[in-house]
């Protein structure tokens, strides 16, 4: 329990509150309870929009898409700012890519990647709730918005079961430190098999399309800084959840209109 809670407390803004500061091991262990948190998004999401669905989709679709952004607290975004920062100005050099990675202020290549990324997730949102009309609460279109945050918070523990992390004292040291590997891979394999049963063949394609672009993502990591940090983690989460609903968009929409 208190690693959910560690869990809950890392990954969004929900007041939870503990009576001691964690060992590294339960750090460590509360990745096994990321999905979950993910999961407890995506209903809230869900709930937000369903309870929203009489409002015009434009308004509904921003108003899900902020409360997205503050459960989280836009600690991913700011993760994606900083890794945009320092890959346009590291110029290909480690130590400056890591060094321009640390620096809390925010460059033009930090503020575009938010703009864009929000964009995307926008208007694929849009898309969706503008599809899911007559859908149920827990299928079709709708079903993507749950599926979304789950993904995106599954690949945290991927990466760095796979990947080096490069600082010694950054945020994800304690994440490393303990790693539950084998618990991990079983709750990696309990959520894609949870996808697909719940997504069919369109879940094949998500969990397909969230492996390409991780498999990429992470060669860009070990080219330029030989591994992973906080940072590039939190901009991963942010890069899958668009990358979900934007695929997600193409199945359920042809050239004309949506299904």
């Amino acid at each position: 329990m208190r690693s959910f809670l560690i869990a809950l407390q890392f990954l969004t803004r929900i007041p939870v509150r503990l009576k001691d500061n964690p060992s590294e091991r339960q750090v460590a262990f509360s990745q096994l309870y990321y999905p979950l948190v993910g999961l407890l998004i995506g209903i809230v999401l869900i709930l937000l929009a369903w309870v929203l669905q009489d409002v015009p989709t434009m308004l509904r679709a921003a108003i899900v898409l902020t409360g997205w952004v503050l459960i989280s607290g836009g600690l991913h975004l700011d993760g994606l700012a900083d890794s945009a920062d320092a890959w346009a100005g590291g110029l290909g050099d480690r130590d400056k890519t890591l060094a321009i990675m640390k620096d809390p202020s925010c460059g033009p290549a930090g503020v575009v990647s938010i703009v864009l990324l929000l964009l995307l997730k926008f208007s694929a949102l849009y898309a969706l709730l503008e599809a899911s009309v007559s859908a149920s609460l827990f299928s079709g279109p709708l079903l993507m918005v749950l599926i979304a945050p789950v993904l995106a918070r599954t690949v945290p523990s991927l990466l760095f079961l796979t990947t080096p992390y490069v600082r010694q004292n950054g945020l994800g040291s304690a994440l490393v430190a303990g790693l539950p590997r084998r618990s991990l891979i079983f709750v990696i394999a309990i959520v894609v098999t949870s996808v697909l049963l719940l997504a069919g063949s369109i879940g094949l394609w998500l969990v397909l399309a969230v492996v390409v672009v991780f498999i990429l993502a992470r060669r860009l990591m070990i080219q330029r800084i030989g591994g992973v940090t906080g940072d590039v983690a939190g901009a991963l989460i942010e890069i899958t959840e668009m990358n979900v609903l934007v695929c997600a968009l193409l199945f359920y929409c042809n050239d004309s209109a949506c299904l």
